[in-house]
C-alpha cells in the first residue's frame, strides 16, 4: 500500500520567510534619521568622501571646490565694457553728423545752465582738476605701497589709465572739434575734467578697496564723479553729451583695472 506524502507545510513546522531588514538598520539610512547623521553612514560621523563636502558653484552645480565666483563677475565686466564701447560710439556718431541725439543735449544744455548755486557748481567742477584728481590717485598708489609693495603692478596699471586720459581725449577733441557752449572755439567733446574725476577717483577706489573692512570707496568715487559732471553743466562748461561720452570712453577702460584688482584680491586669499 502506498504511503500518502506528507504535506510539507503543517502547524507545527517553522514556515521558512525571506530575511527581514532589521528597524534599526532601515533607520540609521533614512535622511534626517535621529543618529544618523547623513545618508551615507549610519552611525552620526561625517562622511569619509570628498563628496560630502563639496560647495556648489555659482550656478549651483556640484564639484566646484572652493566656490568661484571670478566667472560672473568677468562676464559682467565684459557686457559692460561692450555697452560702454556702443554708447561711446553712437554718441559720438550723432555729435560729429549732428544728428537728432545732438539736437536734443543743446536743447536740455541751453535750459541747464546757469541753474542751481553758482559757488556749488563751481566746486562740483572743480573736482574734475588734474591738482584735485590726481593728489587722490597719488595718495592712493603711496597708501597701496606702504601696505604691500608687490601690488606695483596694479599701481602701475592705474598710473598707465590715467595716462591715457589726455592720449584718449585730445586727439577726440580735435577730430570731433564741436563748439563750446557759452564761449568761442571748439574742441570740448568729450569732457577731459569727467574723464579726470572718473578714472583718478575710480581708480582710487579699486586701489585701496582690498585694504578696507568695508567698500565705501567706490561709491564715494561715484559720487564724485557723478557730481563733477553736473557741475560741468550747470556752468555751461560743457555739453550734457560731453560728459556722457567720457562716461562712456573710460568706463571702458576701468574695467581693465578693476580685472587686476580681483585677480590680486585672489592672490592675497590663497596666501593667507
Amino acid at each position: 500500500m502506498r504511503e500518502t506524502p506528507r504535506s510539507q507545510e503543517t502547524a507545527g513546522d517553522p514556515r521558512p520567510e525571506p530575511p527581514q531588514p532589521r528597524p534599526d538598520r532601515a533607520l540609521a539610512h533614512t535622511t534626517g534619521a535621529s543618529g544618523s547623521g547623513t545618508p551615507h553612514r549610519s552611525d552620526g560621523r561625517p562622511p569619509q568622501t570628498p563628496r560630502g563636502a563639496r560647495h556648489t558653484g555659482p550656478a549651483g552645480h556640484f564639484g566646484t571646490t572652493p566656490p568661484v565666483p571670478m566667472w560672473p563677475a568677468s562676464r559682467r565686466s565684459r557686457t559692460a565694457v561692450v555697452l560702454c564701447v556702443v554708447l561711446f560710439a553712437v554718441i559720438t556718431w550723432q555729435v560729429a553728423v549732428e544728428g537728432p541725439l545732438l539736437t536734443a543735449d543743446v536743447r536740455l544744455g541751453r535750459a541747464l545752465f546757469g541753474t542751481g548755486p553758482a559757488a556749488v557748481a563751481e566746486l562740483f567742477a572743480d573736482l574734475g582738476n588734474m591738482t584735485v584728481a590726481l593728489p587722490v590717485l597719488a595718495a592712493a598708489a603711496g597708501y597701496v605701497l606702504v601696505r604691500d609693495r608687490r601690488q606695483w603692478r596694479a599701481v602701475l596699471t592705474a598710473v598707465c589709465v590715467m595716462a591715457a586720459v589726455p592720449a584718449f581725449v585730445v586727439p577726440l577733441k580735435l577730430l570731433v572739434a564741436r563748439p563750446a557752449p557759452l564761449e568761442p572755439g571748439t574742441g570740448w567733446y568729450p569732457s577731459g575734467h569727467t574723464a579726470t574725476a572718473m578714472v583718478a577717483y575710480g581708480a582710487a577706489a579699486l586701489l585701496v578697496t582690498p585694504y578696507l573692512r568695508r567698500r565705501w570707496a567706490m561709491p564715494v568715487a561715484v559720487v564724485l564723479t557723478v557730481a563733477t559732471g553736473i557741475g560741468l553743466v550747470l556752468r555751461g562748461y560743457h555739453w550734457p553729451l560731453d560728459v556722457l561720452g567720457s562716461l562712456c570712453l573710460f568706463g571702458a577702460l576701468l574695467p581693465v583695472l578693476s580685472s587686476t584688482g580681483r585677480r590680486r584680491s585672489s592672490s592675497r586669499t590663497r596666501i593667507g
